[in-house]
């Protein structure tokens, strides 16, 4: 397979599309970067939603444990965990209906991207998240 992203003209139109980013992997250790890309973006005025088990809020927000519990509608999926996890987060995508995920700086997962894609997901995979939105949108 030769995954490839969309367009950077696709990614700055879709972000500037983005509202409520589920991020996946959240650690409530500041120093970690999905809880600096997440204090980013809601400094952006995103909202944040954490997905990780085991905590109940990071930065001010309710967490849930997975993907399924989140009851609120999500723009995007962020993905900070390891490709072996990446299919099951798309299993919960689709099974969700989830319009778009993006696979963090080092995840990557060709055979899961394409199952997200087949399934009529926008799929960014190997980039960060933060750093296009602030390149493509927060000039």
């Amino acid at each position: 397979m030769n995954f490839e992203n969309p367009p950077e003209s696709e990614i700055a139109a879709f972000l500037k599309t983005v509202k409520a980013v589920a991020v996946v992997g959240f650690s409530p250790r500041p120093q970690r970067a999905s809880n600096n890309l997440s204090r980013q973006m809601q400094r952006f005025g995103l909202r944040i939603i954490p997905v990780r088990p085991g905590i109940a809020e990071g930065l001010g927000e309710k967490a849930y444990p997975d993907l399924l519990s989140v009851p609120d509608p999500v723009d995007v999926v962020d993905v900070f965990r390891a490709p072996a996890h990446v299919p099951a987060i798309v299993d919960e995508c689709i099974a969700r209906g989830f319009r778009a995920i993006w696979l963090q700086d080092g995840v990557i997962n060709e055979e899961a991207a394409a199952r997200a894609k087949a399934a009529g997901m926008t799929v960014i995979m190997d980039r960060c998240l933060m750093r296009d939105y602030t390149r493509l949108i927060a000039r």
